[in-house]
């Protein structure tokens, strides 16, 4: 925060409370200080200036203010998630001081229900992020070759945009057709390349030396103009180039899940490929297949 912004919000020391969160990834602090700093922006306006003046019942109108503006449920209970942990910090760090802060989030319940089903990608949708066929102009052709190699490996293997980012030369296996990715919780699996992806990779390799060097261990493998590693942001502005209409990056991980659900996948197997830690989190993929079965059904059969 800066200027007049920053000494309006010094009372919640946002600051010491990021800088807390040491064990934390840096898109979870930035996750959370976003989540706190519009909570108390929020508060400024609705007459909590400090923290300790935040009541349980601000917290509730909070929420039902996130609702009304049409947030998905697992978005309210995320930053939810995010003033429980700055409260429950801000307690603590307030013990022995003259400044009392009780935790308004104590007894607050996150909103119930699965929130918004995964978004999946129609045939044209991803035809033109592979092909980049919605692109204008001329494209210098390591360009083309590194952005589509970026498409296919997140559609064909189903990664987070952070581990796409991550990947250096050295996760590589074409030959086995396969790559180690470093996922959450620093947790390595290792996932399959599609025949696509991999023909892709190639070209791009064979072009990633105009704009980069750098071949040790480390060396990234996608990077940019300036030869530096490929950031989320850029993934998002390579798919925002590409896409027919507003695309997230999480869009084809998304769709890489379904279609192997739809295609009888075994559940089990889904969730190594994605590295979730609990199958709970792949059986919101189920709910995507049935729902596209029975919109199939309703449109195919003569009798529906």
């Amino acid at each position: 925060m800066g200027g007049t912004r920053a000494n309006a919000f010094r009372d919640w020391r946002l600051d010491d409370f990021v800088g807390s969160l040491t064990s934390a990834s840096d898109n979870t602090r930035l996750a959370y200080e976003t989540d706190v700093t519009q909570f108390a922006e929020w508060a400024a306006d609705n007459g909590a200036k400090k923290p300790e003046a935040v009541t349980r019942a601000q917290v509730k109108q909070y929420l039902a203010h996130l609702t009304r503006a049409d947030h998905a449920k697992r978005t309210i209970a995320r930053k939810l998630a995010a003033l429980r942990r700055y409260f429950g910090w801000l307690v603590r760090e307030s013990m022995g001081s003259r400044r009392r802060v009780t935790n308004p989030t104590l007894g607050v319940r996150s909103p119930s229900g699965e929130g918004r089903l995964p978004r999946v990608l129609g045939p044209d949708q991803l035809d033109a992020l592979l092909t980049g066929s919605q692109l204008e102009g001329d494209d210098p052709p390591w360009r083309l070759a590194r952005d589509t190699a970026v498409v296919e490996l997140l559609y064909g293997s189903g990664l987070r945009v952070s581990e796409l980012a991550t990947l250096t030369l050295a996760n590589l296996d074409l030959r086995a057709g396969a790559a180690a990715v470093w996922g959450k919780g620093s947790k390595e699996r290792r996932v399959p390349l599609s025949p696509p992806c991999i023909v892709a990779i190639e070209e791009w390799l064979k072009l990633r030396t105009e704009i980069s060097k750098a071949t040790g261990v480390r060396a990234p493998l996608f990077v940019n103009s300036r030869g530096n590693a490929l950031t989320p942001r850029d993934v998002r502005r390579i798919l925002d180039r590409r896409a027919v209409d507003p695309t997230h990056p999480h869009a084809l991980r998304h769709t890489f899940a379904t279609h192997l659900l739809d295609n009888g996948a075994d559940l089990r197997a889904v969730q190594e490929l994605l590295g979730h830690s609990s199958v709970a989190t792949t059986q919101r993929y189920t709910h995507v297949s049935r729902e596209r079965l029975q919109s199939a059904y309703l449109a195919s059969h003569p009798r529906a």
